[in-house]
């Protein structure tokens, strides 16, 4: 399997970008094909490498065939640049050979209103303003004919407008023309615009980086610069790879990555992403990853990708808009020649009213909005330090009814310390956090890690023999000849050592040597901040049902849950407990309802993968996150799950105030016009007018409400 992605400089028409897709998917050898209308890219899976030239050259036919004057870029050839920026020279500007051509036929329109001429001098006026302004039009639709495509904007705006003419209406089809030229100048203005708002959002990528070189300084493309170099960033510069500080200290303004204003203090031996900005100090920097691998890449990777993952609605109006416009163009036809035929009526009255028909039978008002909401939401998502993976995880948040969480790393900060230290009779408090921390000596976990930082003596490995972990219970090592037991209470009855019943608010580790119970430590993980803001604002949101799974003991994870005010608590669970317990969840929640869990990322990607929407905490940077999840919240804020939330019913409304907007009006002009109440006028208000509001209306999805 290889992809290719081609990029269509000079494509804005959202329904030839549909056809496009469609007729792609129709190639043999093509597993699947995307067309993303927004950035103008045409992500295509081809089966076989061996194919794949054959296939991009009849893409390139197909593409010229529907669009002919779109230029078509390998984006593998852009990549090989400093940049894979893909700039748009004259397309979807404003170009002054437009307004200049509208301009002149204005006047050769006005001209014969305002002064009174002889019937053959008034069409010379009109029919020269119709060439000058629907000239093109007319030529581009009659090459779309010998190709095949009939049914395109040119070929209906060139068929209504000549139809005005041949029943008199000389006035009207030059107007028609002229108000859809100016009607399409300002909806190109509209959808570049909306482009650039988008991009802007999106303008963290760095543009060069000054790599230390011996003695000098050499300003290089970021991708030029690799793991273990030595960086320079000035005042004022954007960090350009991840990377830890070696020299240097500095605030860093962190917006452009996690949405968060607040500058943040940097010094030596800190970790910097790539996107974050310098505002103060000269920093050197050590490079830890290469720039493929680095934040700003994987942040650009995501949202530009995010666009491949439709929503229902989108491929709902994709299909809708196949079917729309020759439906349309058929009942034109039965308008124009049934009445006149059987009830004997006027035929010039009812071909004019099904002009109106085919002015209004393209349905660029939907296929053009309604991706644009949905890119505008998620681009303002990554705004907010939200990544949504897809259109249609952003829709299904609209259907979250009930949000999973884990404790520690999501609810709780999964900053352990010890705070308590208690030994049996006939032991020391010392005994039993020296035995506990050579225990943990191996740990990679937060308790462990604050067991070792607890006790601050130096641990001797070389006094430990057949260290042992036993997931989800704990560990078992020889230490100066004697077993040792580090762990929680299952591990304890497993084993058959009777402890103390000791409770309290943190993690309780039990210590045993020699199957002896010896005493227990309890450590203490803090709440964050704004987690009992998280739980009243989901429910404020309609949120039915909160529950927190956690493999800490019950007891400590219902003290947890008390405080927040969640509604349901599970604790003592093993990473596949959680799977099990979140399948039962699904299963008892209403169909329409989707389950969100809410986990670190790591430790939970089985639980993140198997929920209807899984948000990954904090998981910025780990590859586990961002492959298991379907949303990364980029900072450990929780509050940031009713942010997300939010912003995808906001996008859902005015994605659907776009179809409303858009079918509602079609739909009473066409009535309209059956009953001969509507004129052409108005069928172009239906056709461009609506499609320039509906545009700018999704533009609003890119402002995010926190």
């Amino acid at each position: 399997m290889v992809e290719k992605t081609l990029i269509l400089e000079g494509l804005n028409c959202a329904n030839c970008a549909s056809k496009i897709e469609k007729m792609t998917n129709d190639i043999d050898g093509v597993d699947i094909a995307i067309m993303d209308f927004v950035s103008k890219k045409l992500k295509v899976q081809i089966q076989s490498e061996n194919n794949s030239d054959k296939i991009v050259n009849e893409i390139k036919a197909i593409v010229n065939k529907v669009e002919p004057d779109v230029k078509i870029i390998d984006s593998q050839t852009q990549n090989n640049k400093a940049h894979a920026h893909v700039h748009d020279h004259s397309h979807g500007e404003v170009e002054k050979g437009e307004i200049m051509k509208i301009i002149i036929g204005a006047i050769l329109f006005i001209v014969p209103i305002l002064f009174k001429f002889e019937a053959n001098w008034e069409f010379i006026f009109f029919f020269a303003s119709y060439i000058v302004v629907g000239g093109e039009i007319l030529v581009r639709a009659l090459k779309n004919i010998t190709h095949g495509q009939i049914f395109d904007e040119n070929f209906l705006m060139a068929l209504a407008t000549i139809g005005a003419f041949a029943i008199g209406e000389y006035p009207e089809g030059v107007a028609v023309m002229l108000f859809y030229q100016v009607g399409e100048l300002f909806q190109d203005m509209a959808v570049s615009h909306s482009r650039k708002s988008i991009k802007s959002l999106l303008d963290i990528r760095p543009d060069y980086a000054n790599i230390k070189n011996g003695d000098e300084v050499v300003k290089v493309a970021p991708q030029n610069v690799h793991v273990g170099d030595h960086i320079i960033v000035k005042p004022g510069e954007k960090i350009p790879l991840d990377g830890t500080i070696i020299e240097g200290k500095s605030t860093v303004d962190t917006s452009n990555i996690t949405g968060e204003n607040v500058p943040r203090v940097v010094q030596a031996g800190d970790s910097v992403l790539s996107g974050y900005v310098n505002n103060s100090g000269l920093l050197t920097i050590e490079v830890l990853k290469e720039f493929g691998e680095s934040t700003v890449s994987k942040i650009l990777d995501l949202v530009e990708n995010a666009s491949s993952k439709k929503a229902p609605t989108e491929n709902f109006i994709t299909t809708f808009a196949r079917y729309y416009t020759p439906i349309v163009v058929i009942s034109a036809a039965f308008i124009a020649f049934i009445p006149p035929l059987i009830f004997k009526l006027s035929l010039s009255e009812w071909v004019y009213r099904a002009l109106i028909f085919l002015v209004i039978s393209c349905p660029c008002a939907l296929v053009i909005s309604i991706p644009l909401g949905f890119f505008g939401g998620i681009g303002g998502a990554s705004k907010s330090g939200i990544l949504i993976k897809g259109g249609n995880y952003l829709e299904a948040l609209n259907q979250v009814d009930t949000v999973v969480m884990d404790k520690t790393g999501t609810v709780t900060k999964g900053v352990f310390r010890v705070t308590r230290v208690n030994a049996k009779e006939g032991f020391t408090e010392d005994e039993v956090i020296y035995l506990a921390a050579y225990g943990e000596a191996f740990s990679n976990h937060p308790i462990g890690k604050s067991i070792i930082e607890a006790y601050e003596g130096k641990v001797d490995e070389s006094l430990l023999k057949d260290y042992r972990e036993i997931p989800g219970m704990g560990v078992q090592v020889g230490i100066s000849g004697d077993k040792v037991m580090i762990g929680n209470e299952k591990l304890f009855e497993r084993e058959n050592i009777k402890v103390e019943g000791k409770k309290g608010f943190g993690t309780i580790v039990y210590v045993a040597k020699n199957s002896e119970y010896i005493g227990y430590i309890i450590i203490s993980d803090e709440i964050k901040e704004d987690a009992k803001d998280t739980i009243m604002g989901l429910k404020n949101l309609g949120i039915k049902q909160t529950i927190m799974l956690s493999g800490d003991n019950q007891y400590v994870a219902s003290k947890v849950g008390e405080i927040l005010g969640i509604d349901s608590v599970y604790g003592g669970l093993l990473p596949q407990d959680k799977v099990s317990v979140l399948e039962k969840i699904i299963n008892e929640t209403s169909r329409k309802g989707k389950v969100a869990f809410v986990g670190d990322g790591v430790n939970d990607a089985p639980v993140l993968a198997r929920a209807d929407v899984g948000i990954a905490m904090g998981g910025l940077g780990s590859d586990a996150a961002i492959e298991a999840s379907d949303i990364v919240i980029m900072t450990d804020e929780p509050k940031k799950i009713i942010t997300g939330i939010k912003i995808a019913r906001k996008t859902k409304k005015i994605v659907t105030q776009n179809i409303y907007l858009a079918l509602g009006v079609k739909i009473i002009v066409l009535i309209m016009g059956v009953f001969g109440i509507a004129t052409m006028w108005e069928a172009v208000f239906a056709d461009v007018g609506v499609s320039i509001i509906a545009i700018l209306n999704s533009m609003r999805a890119l402002k995010v409400e926190e």
